[in-house]
């Protein structure tokens, strides 16, 4: 995709005039010097730029234009090292359209027990300069990250490290465009929803294409073209004998490579950062598109099956949100259960559509008749996703506003092999137990189509969340029914005050 570390985060610093210049020359030494070692922390992935002390209105709202004009700049860390008279804010605060993270932390670890004065404490008083600061972005009803503790603590630093890899991908969305090969799989709820308000909202815009468009871009691809990528297959993936010669297996194949080349042209010349396709709209493919959208994903494109365009652009962000970290991310969908008493557990797949970048070990290249869509046996990749601490998210249109919903999940190992599924697939155990969790996912709502990952964080969705102002709802190890269905039921008074009742 790319590195993240093109990106900028800035440090500001807040203080006043009241202490003069020798005290403001402390404060902007240690803030550099805190600045600096974020900078450096393996945990923070973009840039963290020292960028003033700011120690009047004019200042503030200054800055505020700045960072709202630079297109590499994810938002703001806020300090005050000393007491920030807090109506200096207001008018920079009010423009602001970065997102903000509240740092309260001070330059120093420990009390000098034995040295401090009061010229110490006229410079190292962040315990009240920050509560200053923090009364007016809540009277601003400004929302915003808050971290508490001492910059050189490394959980601290993840704590900032997850709010800029959310900063990231919402910075991504701002612009962005998904393209949808037909409409959505028809007389579906869950995935249709609102495009005009998703772009107000969340700044991205989705168009449909109809596949006549994208079979253009397929029928222009080369033999040669084709050769290449087939042989790259080859060296990619486990293959089987039969796919090394010509006949039928081989000629699928070669359409899939073919799909896949047209499919690329099109986005690239679009400028896409995600796609949609479905099986009810495949005229004059010869295969559903299963092998392009898993090696697409792969390479950070967000993709929805059937239509659902608001997965493809989670599936996006999560993307984006997890650049440099182990563990993979994919369009994910709840397929079956497994109902044992002593172990009750989700298989989660799809038709094709499985991102490689969630696999155990090399995938293997197969093809297989589908038995939906009406058309050729299509290839695919097959594995099955390690053991690990996962996640799934979906984002669904309520009416008068966006839900997110994640619920955190254990991945385990199959307990059989499952010879008959030539699927990419996981098995996962949703915390805070099976009937808890998908009891809780049901009474809200949520969608059958989900983004999962093994690298993204139930913290980095909620800041995500956090900055693109929409409610979130969270099934992990403390959830219970009663206590759940209580949260839907404040959030619907709350949305409905704040938004506008659903129609």
């Amino acid at each position: 995709m790319f590195n993240l570390k093109q990106f900028e985060v800035w440090f500001v610093t807040g203080s006043q005039h009241l202490y003069g210049s020798k005290t403001l020359k402390q404060v902007a030494f240690h803030s550099q010097k805190i600045a600096k070692a974020l900078n450096a922390a393996p945990a923070i992935p973009v840039k963290v730029v020292f960028k003033s002390v700011l120690t009047t209105p004019d200042a503030v709202t200054a800055l505020c234009q700045e960072a709202n004009n630079a297109p590499g700049c994810l938002g703001l860390v806020t300090w005050c090292h000393t007491f920030s008279p807090s109506k200096m804010w207001i008018n920079g605060l009010k423009i602001l359209r970065k997102p903000i993270l509240h740092f309260h932390t001070q330059h120093n670890c420990d009390i000098p027990w034995s040295s401090i004065d009061m010229d110490f404490m006229n410079l190292n008083q962040s315990a009240h300069g920050d509560r200053e600061h923090g009364f007016i972005m809540s009277r601003m009803r400004l929302d915003r990250k808050v971290v508490t503790g001492f910059w050189q603590d490394v959980a601290i630093q993840k704590q900032i490290g997850a709010w800029c890899r959310a900063a990231a991908a919402w910075h991504d969305w701002q612009g962005a465009k998904f393209c949808r090969f037909g409409d959505n799989m028809r007389e579906v709820a869950v995935t249709e929803g609102d495009k005009v308000a998703v772009q107000i909202k969340f700044g991205y815009s989705v168009n449909g294409y109809g596949v006549g468009d994208l079979v253009k871009y397929i029928n222009e691809a080369t033999d040669a073209q084709i050769n290449a990528l087939v042989q790259e297959y080859m060296a990619s993936y486990v293959i089987a004998p039969e796919f090394r010669k010509s006949g039928e297996k081989q000629n699928s194949l070669r359409e899939a490579a073919r799909i896949e080349i047209g499919l690329r042209a099109f986005i690239k010349e679009g400028s896409f950062k995600g796609f949609t396709t479905t099986f009810e709209d495949l005229h004059g493919l010869a295969q559903l598109p299963g092998l392009a959208a898993q090696r697409l994903m792969a390479e950070g494109y967000g993709f929805g099956a059937e239509g659902d365009w608001k997965t493809c652009a989670l599936v996006r962000a999560m993307k984006v949100m997890s650049i440099g970290l182990k563990g993979g991310t994919s369009f994910m969908e709840d397929y079956t259960y497994h109902l044992h008493p002593k172990s009750m557990n989700v298989l989660g797949a799809h038709m094709l559509e499985i991102c490689p970048s969630i696999a155990k070990s090399k995938p293997s290249l197969e093809v297989h008749p589908l038995g939906i869509g009406g058309k050729a046996d299509p290839a695919r990749l097959v594995f099955d996703t390690p053991p690990g601490p996962g996640l799934n998210a979906a984002i669904m249109d309520m009416g008068n506003r966006f839900r997110l919903l994640v619920n955190e999940v254990d991945v385990v190992s199959q307990e059989r092999p499952l010879p008959k599924l030539p699927v990419a697939r996981a098995f996962w155990v949703p915390k805070p137990d099976f009937h808890t969790a998908v009891t809780a996912w049901i009474y809200a709502g949520g969608a059958h189509h989900t983004g999962f990952s093994q690298s993204v964080t139930t913290e980095m969705l909620e800041d995500f969340a956090n900055m693109a102002g929409v409610e979130l709802m969270v099934i992990d190890s403390d959830t219970t029914i009663r206590q759940f269905k209580r949260e839907l039921n404040w959030n619907e008074i709350y949305y409905g005050l704040r938004n506008g009742l659903a129609s």
